[in-house]
Protein backbone atom coordinates (compact mmCIF):
# COMPACT_ATOMS: atom_id res chain seq x y z
CA UNK A 1 0.00 0.00 0.00
CA UNK A 2 1.11 3.86 -0.66
CA UNK A 3 2.59 6.07 1.94
CA UNK A 4 0.55 9.51 2.02
CA UNK A 5 2.68 12.48 0.71
CA UNK A 6 4.64 14.60 3.49
CA UNK A 7 2.24 17.36 2.38
CA UNK A 8 -0.14 15.58 4.00
CA UNK A 9 -0.77 17.09 7.40
CA UNK A 10 -3.39 17.98 9.60
CA UNK A 11 -4.75 21.85 10.49
CA UNK A 12 -2.86 22.40 13.88
CA UNK A 13 -4.88 25.66 14.65
CA UNK A 14 -8.13 23.75 14.56
CA UNK A 15 -7.22 20.87 16.57
CA UNK A 16 -5.28 23.45 19.10
CA UNK A 17 -8.63 25.39 19.30
CA UNK A 18 -10.68 21.96 19.62
CA UNK A 19 -8.43 21.29 23.14
CA UNK A 20 -9.35 24.30 24.29
CA UNK A 21 -13.02 24.25 23.82
CA UNK A 22 -13.23 20.68 25.52
CA UNK A 23 -10.98 22.09 28.50
CA UNK A 24 -13.36 24.48 28.94
CA UNK A 25 -15.92 21.52 30.12
CA UNK A 26 -14.87 20.42 33.80
CA UNK A 27 -12.69 22.92 34.89
CA UNK A 28 -9.84 22.46 37.67
CA UNK A 29 -9.30 24.96 39.85
CA UNK A 30 -5.30 25.34 38.46
CA UNK A 31 -5.91 25.79 34.99
CA UNK A 32 -6.25 21.71 34.32
CA UNK A 33 -9.39 19.66 34.21
CA UNK A 34 -12.13 17.96 36.98
CA UNK A 35 -13.71 15.90 34.34
CA UNK A 36 -13.62 12.38 35.91
CA UNK A 37 -15.64 9.45 34.51
CA UNK A 38 -19.69 9.53 34.38
CA UNK A 39 -19.83 12.76 36.02
CA UNK A 40 -22.01 15.79 34.42
CA UNK A 41 -18.99 17.12 33.18
CA UNK A 42 -18.29 14.17 31.70
CA UNK A 43 -21.73 13.54 29.98
CA UNK A 44 -21.15 17.33 28.30
CA UNK A 45 -17.78 16.50 27.23
CA UNK A 46 -19.18 13.71 25.38
CA UNK A 47 -22.12 15.47 23.96
CA UNK A 48 -19.34 17.90 22.31
CA UNK A 49 -17.11 15.46 21.24
CA UNK A 50 -20.92 14.05 19.32
CA UNK A 51 -21.95 16.93 18.01
CA UNK A 52 -17.98 17.87 16.48
CA UNK A 53 -18.27 14.15 14.77
CA UNK A 54 -21.61 14.43 13.61
CA UNK A 55 -20.62 17.67 12.08
CA UNK A 56 -17.60 15.87 10.25
CA UNK A 57 -20.03 13.34 8.56
CA UNK A 58 -19.35 10.15 10.50
CA UNK A 59 -22.40 8.63 12.79
CA UNK A 60 -22.33 7.64 16.32
CA UNK A 61 -22.38 4.21 17.96
CA UNK A 62 -22.07 3.67 21.91
CA UNK A 63 -21.86 0.78 23.13
CA UNK A 64 -23.00 -0.97 26.91
CA UNK A 65 -19.91 0.25 28.67
CA UNK A 66 -20.60 3.83 27.42
CA UNK A 67 -17.51 3.55 24.94
CA UNK A 68 -17.88 6.29 21.92
CA UNK A 69 -17.34 4.74 18.11
CA UNK A 70 -17.32 7.71 15.94
CA UNK A 71 -17.23 5.85 12.15
CA UNK A 72 -16.41 7.98 8.81
CA UNK A 73 -17.30 5.29 6.30
CA UNK A 74 -14.87 3.60 3.80
CA UNK A 75 -15.18 2.53 -0.24
CA UNK A 76 -15.08 -1.11 0.65
CA UNK A 77 -18.29 -2.06 2.79
CA UNK A 78 -16.30 -5.81 3.69
CA UNK A 79 -13.05 -3.67 5.31
CA UNK A 80 -12.67 -3.75 8.44
CA UNK A 81 -12.22 -0.22 10.21
CA UNK A 82 -8.98 1.46 11.17
CA UNK A 83 -9.65 2.12 14.70
CA UNK A 84 -8.11 5.76 16.20
CA UNK A 85 -8.80 7.09 20.04
CA UNK A 86 -7.86 7.69 23.58
CA UNK A 87 -10.26 8.82 26.28
CA UNK A 88 -11.71 11.64 27.16
CA UNK A 89 -11.97 11.11 31.17
CA UNK A 90 -9.59 13.35 33.45
CA UNK A 91 -8.28 12.95 36.98
CA UNK A 92 -9.77 15.45 39.68
CA UNK A 93 -6.45 17.17 39.07
CA UNK A 94 -5.67 16.37 35.20
CA UNK A 95 -4.37 18.20 32.72
CA UNK A 96 -5.80 19.28 29.56
CA UNK A 97 -4.71 16.87 27.27
CA UNK A 98 -3.89 13.48 28.54
CA UNK A 99 -6.12 11.18 26.66
CA UNK A 100 -8.21 14.05 25.19
CA UNK A 101 -5.40 15.27 22.42
CA UNK A 102 -5.29 11.30 21.01
CA UNK A 103 -9.07 11.46 20.76
CA UNK A 104 -9.54 14.81 19.25
CA UNK A 105 -6.38 14.24 17.02
CA UNK A 106 -8.56 11.40 15.92
CA UNK A 107 -11.28 14.02 14.82
CA UNK A 108 -8.50 15.81 13.20
CA UNK A 109 -7.87 13.33 10.99
CA UNK A 110 -11.34 12.89 9.92
CA UNK A 111 -11.87 16.48 9.15
CA UNK A 112 -8.94 16.66 7.19
CA UNK A 113 -9.43 13.83 5.33
CA UNK A 114 -12.68 15.71 4.61
CA UNK A 115 -11.02 19.07 3.63
CA UNK A 116 -9.01 17.58 1.12
CA UNK A 117 -11.55 15.47 -0.42
CA UNK A 118 -9.75 11.88 0.24
CA UNK A 119 -11.54 8.98 0.59
CA UNK A 120 -9.60 5.49 2.13
CA UNK A 121 -10.81 1.65 1.28
CA UNK A 122 -11.61 1.32 5.05
CA UNK A 123 -13.74 2.71 7.38
CA UNK A 124 -12.11 4.92 10.31
CA UNK A 125 -13.37 4.94 13.61
CA UNK A 126 -12.57 7.64 16.61
CA UNK A 127 -12.93 6.23 19.55
CA UNK A 128 -13.48 7.82 23.21
CA UNK A 129 -13.16 4.84 25.56
CA UNK A 130 -15.29 4.80 29.08
CA UNK A 131 -13.17 5.74 32.31
CA UNK A 132 -9.11 5.09 31.41
CA UNK A 133 -8.39 6.85 34.28
CA UNK A 134 -9.52 4.64 36.97
CA UNK A 135 -9.68 7.48 39.50
CA UNK A 136 -13.24 7.11 40.22
CA UNK A 137 -14.20 3.85 39.74
CA UNK A 138 -10.70 1.42 39.78
CA UNK A 139 -8.95 -0.35 37.96
CA UNK A 140 -7.91 1.66 35.52
CA UNK A 141 -8.84 1.32 31.34
CA UNK A 142 -12.03 -0.50 32.54
CA UNK A 143 -14.28 -0.17 29.03
CA UNK A 144 -10.96 -1.34 26.92
CA UNK A 145 -10.65 -4.22 29.71
CA UNK A 146 -14.21 -5.47 29.13
CA UNK A 147 -13.65 -4.77 25.55
CA UNK A 148 -10.66 -7.02 25.33
CA UNK A 149 -12.20 -9.50 27.31
CA UNK A 150 -9.96 -9.76 30.37
CA UNK A 151 -12.79 -7.67 32.81
CA UNK A 152 -16.03 -8.83 32.94
CA UNK A 153 -18.80 -6.73 32.51
CA UNK A 154 -21.00 -7.31 35.44
CA UNK A 155 -18.11 -6.68 37.30
CA UNK A 156 -17.13 -3.74 35.96
CA UNK A 157 -20.90 -2.49 36.36
CA UNK A 158 -20.81 -3.63 39.93
CA UNK A 159 -17.18 -1.05 40.29
CA UNK A 160 -18.29 1.30 43.40
CA UNK A 161 -16.93 4.84 43.58
CA UNK A 162 -16.07 6.72 47.25
CA UNK A 163 -19.25 7.44 47.91
CA UNK A 164 -20.61 3.78 46.66
CA UNK A 165 -22.59 4.86 43.96
CA UNK A 166 -22.13 2.36 40.95
CA UNK A 167 -20.17 2.72 37.86
CA UNK A 168 -23.48 0.93 36.00
CA UNK A 169 -26.08 3.04 37.96
CA UNK A 170 -24.07 6.44 36.99
CA UNK A 171 -23.29 4.76 33.31
CA UNK A 172 -27.15 4.95 33.01
CA UNK A 173 -28.05 8.40 35.02
CA UNK A 174 -25.48 10.36 32.60
CA UNK A 175 -27.45 8.88 29.27
CA UNK A 176 -24.55 7.03 27.91
CA UNK A 177 -25.21 3.55 28.42
CA UNK A 178 -25.58 2.56 24.71
CA UNK A 179 -26.81 -1.19 23.13
CA UNK A 180 -23.95 -2.24 21.40
CA UNK A 181 -22.49 -5.52 23.05
CA UNK A 182 -18.99 -4.80 24.10
CA UNK A 183 -16.35 -6.37 21.68
CA UNK A 184 -18.61 -7.06 19.13
CA UNK A 185 -16.48 -4.94 16.54
CA UNK A 186 -13.68 -6.15 14.79
CA UNK A 187 -10.88 -3.79 14.23
CA UNK A 188 -8.28 -3.98 11.21
CA UNK A 189 -6.00 -2.10 13.59
CA UNK A 190 -5.74 0.73 16.53
CA UNK A 191 -3.81 3.44 17.19
CA UNK A 192 -3.68 5.98 19.78
CA UNK A 193 -1.56 9.17 20.39
CA UNK A 194 -0.82 10.05 24.02
CA UNK A 195 1.24 12.50 26.02
CA UNK A 196 4.07 11.02 26.94
CA UNK A 197 3.58 11.53 30.41
CA UNK A 198 7.85 11.12 31.50
CA UNK A 199 10.65 13.56 30.81
CA UNK A 200 12.27 11.82 28.41
CA UNK A 201 11.21 13.18 24.92
CA UNK A 202 11.96 16.32 26.11
CA UNK A 203 15.19 15.93 27.71
CA UNK A 204 16.63 14.03 24.17
CA UNK A 205 14.34 16.97 21.90
CA UNK A 206 12.69 14.30 20.00
CA UNK A 207 9.18 15.29 18.69
CA UNK A 208 7.67 11.74 18.34
CA UNK A 209 8.43 8.97 20.65
CA UNK A 210 7.94 5.34 18.89
CA UNK A 211 6.39 3.05 21.10
CA UNK A 212 7.23 -0.21 21.12
CA UNK A 213 5.94 -1.58 24.04
CA UNK A 214 3.71 -0.58 27.06
CA UNK A 215 5.03 -1.32 30.38
CA UNK A 216 3.49 -4.24 32.62
CA UNK A 217 1.40 -2.88 35.47
CA UNK A 218 0.79 -4.80 39.05
CA UNK A 219 -0.83 -2.72 41.63
CA UNK A 220 -0.85 -4.66 45.18
CA UNK A 221 -2.43 -3.34 47.92
CA UNK A 222 -1.06 -4.25 51.66
CA UNK A 223 -2.59 -4.41 54.97
CA UNK A 224 -0.28 -3.95 58.03
CA UNK A 225 -1.96 -4.31 61.46
CA UNK A 226 -0.40 -3.39 64.71
CA UNK A 227 -2.27 -2.04 67.62
CA UNK A 228 -3.89 1.21 67.97
CA UNK A 229 -2.51 3.32 71.72
CA UNK A 230 -2.26 6.36 72.92
CA UNK A 231 1.00 8.23 71.81
CA UNK A 232 2.20 9.88 75.55
CA UNK A 233 1.40 6.88 77.68
CA UNK A 234 2.58 3.89 75.65
CA UNK A 235 6.31 2.74 76.29
CA UNK A 236 8.18 3.10 72.92
CA UNK A 237 9.21 -0.58 73.61
CA UNK A 238 5.84 -1.54 73.57
CA UNK A 239 4.40 -0.29 70.63
CA UNK A 240 3.00 -2.21 67.38
CA UNK A 241 3.07 0.82 65.73
CA UNK A 242 1.58 -0.15 62.06
CA UNK A 243 2.62 3.47 61.06
CA UNK A 244 6.45 1.99 61.26
CA UNK A 245 5.94 -0.82 59.18
CA UNK A 246 4.59 1.51 56.44
CA UNK A 247 8.08 3.42 56.59
CA UNK A 248 9.98 0.11 56.41
CA UNK A 249 8.06 -1.24 53.33
CA UNK A 250 7.87 2.12 51.82
CA UNK A 251 11.91 1.91 51.42
CA UNK A 252 12.05 -1.79 50.81
CA UNK A 253 9.85 -0.99 47.85
CA UNK A 254 11.96 1.34 46.43
CA UNK A 255 14.95 -0.81 47.04
CA UNK A 256 13.39 -3.54 44.96
CA UNK A 257 12.45 -1.19 42.00
CA UNK A 258 16.75 0.19 42.29
CA UNK A 259 17.32 -3.84 41.97
CA UNK A 260 15.97 -4.14 38.34
CA UNK A 261 17.31 -0.74 36.87
CA UNK A 262 16.44 0.59 33.96
CA UNK A 263 13.75 -1.83 33.28
CA UNK A 264 11.51 -1.13 36.60
CA UNK A 265 9.93 1.46 38.68
CA UNK A 266 8.01 1.21 42.06
CA UNK A 267 5.81 3.57 44.69
CA UNK A 268 3.61 3.78 47.41
CA UNK A 269 0.73 6.10 46.14
CA UNK A 270 -2.54 5.79 47.91
CA UNK A 271 -2.49 5.47 51.63
CA UNK A 272 -5.28 4.98 54.82
CA UNK A 273 -3.92 5.51 58.18
CA UNK A 274 -6.54 4.39 60.96
CA UNK A 275 -7.82 5.90 62.98
CA UNK A 276 -5.66 8.80 61.34
CA UNK A 277 -5.64 10.74 64.75
CA UNK A 278 -2.91 13.08 66.09
CA UNK A 279 -2.31 11.40 69.30
CA UNK A 280 -2.95 7.55 68.79
CA UNK A 281 0.02 5.01 67.10
CA UNK A 282 -1.45 3.77 64.04
CA UNK A 283 -3.09 0.09 64.12
CA UNK A 284 -3.84 -0.18 60.57
CA UNK A 285 -2.67 1.22 57.37
CA UNK A 286 -3.92 0.03 53.79
CA UNK A 287 -1.49 1.11 50.92
CA UNK A 288 -1.02 0.41 47.40
CA UNK A 289 2.55 -0.60 45.69
CA UNK A 290 2.42 0.20 41.96
CA UNK A 291 5.33 -2.47 40.58
CA UNK A 292 5.77 -1.15 36.28
CA UNK A 293 8.21 -3.13 33.76
CA UNK A 294 8.15 -4.02 30.06
CA UNK A 295 9.35 -7.22 31.02
CA UNK A 296 7.35 -9.70 32.74
CA UNK A 297 10.03 -11.67 34.08
CA UNK A 298 11.31 -8.64 36.15
CA UNK A 299 7.30 -7.49 37.32
CA UNK A 300 6.52 -11.17 38.97
CA UNK A 301 9.88 -11.09 40.35
CA UNK A 302 9.58 -7.60 41.97
CA UNK A 303 6.15 -8.80 43.52
CA UNK A 304 7.00 -12.00 44.55
CA UNK A 305 10.43 -9.99 46.72
CA UNK A 306 7.60 -7.50 47.77
CA UNK A 307 5.70 -10.51 49.43
CA UNK A 308 7.98 -13.12 50.49
CA UNK A 309 10.51 -9.67 52.37
CA UNK A 310 7.62 -7.57 53.65
CA UNK A 311 5.89 -10.09 56.31
CA UNK A 312 9.52 -10.27 58.12
CA UNK A 313 9.67 -6.68 57.82
CA UNK A 314 6.71 -5.73 59.73
CA UNK A 315 6.90 -8.96 62.02
CA UNK A 316 9.96 -7.17 63.35
CA UNK A 317 7.91 -4.51 64.52
CA UNK A 318 5.23 -6.42 65.87
CA UNK A 319 2.80 -5.70 62.88
CA UNK A 320 0.82 -8.14 60.33
CA UNK A 321 1.28 -7.86 56.99
CA UNK A 322 -1.19 -9.18 54.09
CA UNK A 323 -1.04 -8.27 50.37
CA UNK A 324 -3.68 -8.56 47.55
CA UNK A 325 -3.27 -8.17 43.38
CA UNK A 326 -5.74 -5.05 43.01
CA UNK A 327 -5.38 -4.49 39.33
CA UNK A 328 -2.75 -5.54 36.83
CA UNK A 329 -1.62 -6.54 33.07
CA UNK A 330 0.94 -8.03 31.29
CA UNK A 331 3.43 -5.89 29.79
CA UNK A 332 2.12 -5.47 25.55
CA UNK A 333 4.58 -5.30 23.12
CA UNK A 334 2.86 -3.39 19.46
CA UNK A 335 2.50 -4.91 16.78
CA UNK A 336 5.48 -4.78 14.52
CA UNK A 337 4.12 -3.38 11.27
CA UNK A 338 2.33 -0.76 13.02
CA UNK A 339 5.08 0.37 14.89
CA UNK A 340 7.29 0.63 11.47
CA UNK A 341 4.50 2.67 9.86
CA UNK A 342 4.26 5.41 12.96
CA UNK A 343 8.26 5.01 12.43
CA UNK A 344 8.42 5.80 9.01
CA UNK A 345 5.44 8.35 9.21
CA UNK A 346 7.82 10.74 11.35
CA UNK A 347 11.14 10.20 8.92
CA UNK A 348 9.06 11.30 6.47
CA UNK A 349 7.93 14.14 7.52
CA UNK A 350 10.80 15.17 8.86
CA UNK A 351 10.39 15.37 12.95
CA UNK A 352 12.90 13.85 14.88
CA UNK A 353 11.78 10.41 16.74
CA UNK A 354 13.04 7.61 18.75
CA UNK A 355 11.86 4.17 20.05
CA UNK A 356 10.34 4.62 23.33
CA UNK A 357 8.14 2.39 26.23
CA UNK A 358 5.19 3.68 27.58
CA UNK A 359 5.07 4.37 31.30
CA UNK A 360 1.85 4.35 31.51
CA UNK A 361 -1.14 2.29 30.92
CA UNK A 362 -3.60 2.64 28.35
CA UNK A 363 -6.43 1.40 26.50
CA UNK A 364 -3.94 0.51 23.81
CA UNK A 365 -2.35 -1.73 26.10
CA UNK A 366 -5.81 -4.15 26.14
CA UNK A 367 -6.54 -3.85 23.04
CA UNK A 368 -3.70 -4.95 21.76
CA UNK A 369 -4.47 -8.44 23.11
CA UNK A 370 -7.07 -8.75 20.54
CA UNK A 371 -6.22 -6.54 17.85
CA UNK A 372 -2.87 -5.03 15.60
CA UNK A 373 -2.35 -2.06 18.21
CA UNK A 374 0.51 0.54 18.32
CA UNK A 375 0.86 4.20 20.08
CA UNK A 376 1.76 7.19 19.04
CA UNK A 377 3.59 9.89 21.74
CA UNK A 378 4.62 13.67 22.06
CA UNK A 379 6.27 15.10 24.57
CA UNK A 380 5.04 17.28 27.84
CA UNK A 381 6.90 19.54 29.54
CA UNK A 382 9.15 18.42 32.41
CA UNK A 383 7.26 15.20 32.23
CA UNK A 384 4.29 16.38 34.30
CA UNK A 385 0.96 14.79 33.90
CA UNK A 386 -1.91 14.06 36.18
CA UNK A 387 -1.33 17.27 37.35
CA UNK A 388 -2.99 20.58 36.36
CA UNK A 389 0.37 22.13 35.28
CA UNK A 390 0.24 19.43 32.36
CA UNK A 391 1.39 21.68 29.62
CA UNK A 392 2.08 20.34 25.65
CA UNK A 393 2.98 22.88 23.20
CA UNK A 394 0.77 23.40 19.69
CA UNK A 395 3.57 22.64 17.74
CA UNK A 396 4.04 18.89 19.53
CA UNK A 397 0.67 18.45 19.30
CA UNK A 398 0.69 19.11 15.62
CA UNK A 399 3.85 16.71 14.85
CA UNK A 400 2.13 13.86 17.32
CA UNK A 401 -1.17 14.02 15.08
CA UNK A 402 0.67 14.45 11.84
CA UNK A 403 2.35 11.19 12.58
CA UNK A 404 -0.52 9.76 13.51
CA UNK A 405 -2.48 10.39 10.68
CA UNK A 406 -0.05 8.89 8.22
CA UNK A 407 0.32 6.02 10.06
CA UNK A 408 -4.21 5.58 9.94
CA UNK A 409 -4.17 7.01 6.95
CA UNK A 410 -1.53 4.37 5.59
CA UNK A 411 -3.19 1.29 7.09
CA UNK A 412 -6.70 2.51 5.83
CA UNK A 413 -5.09 2.85 2.34
CA UNK A 414 -5.92 5.89 -0.06
CA UNK A 415 -8.38 5.52 -2.54
CA UNK A 416 -7.29 7.60 -5.73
Amino acid sequence: MAAPGENLKINGERLWESLMEMAKIGPGIAGGNNRQTLTDADAEGRALFKKWCEDAGMTMGVDEMGTMFARREGTDPKALPVYVGSHLDTQPTGGKYDGVLGVLAGLEIIRTLNDLDIKTRHPIVVTNWTNEEGTRFAPAMLASGVFAGVLEQDWAYDRVDAEGKRFGDELQRIGWKGDEKVGARKMHAFFELHIEQGPILEAEGKDIGVVTHGQGLRWIECTVTGKGQHTGSTPMYMRRNAGRALARVTELVHEIALQYQPNAVGAIGHIDVYPNSRNIIPEKVVFTVDFRSHILETLNAMVEELNDTAPGLCADVGVKFSSEVVGFFDPPAFDETLVGRVRDAAERLGYSHMDIVSGAGHDACWVNRVYPTTMVMCPCKDGLSHNEAEEITPDWARAGADVLMHAVVETAEIVE
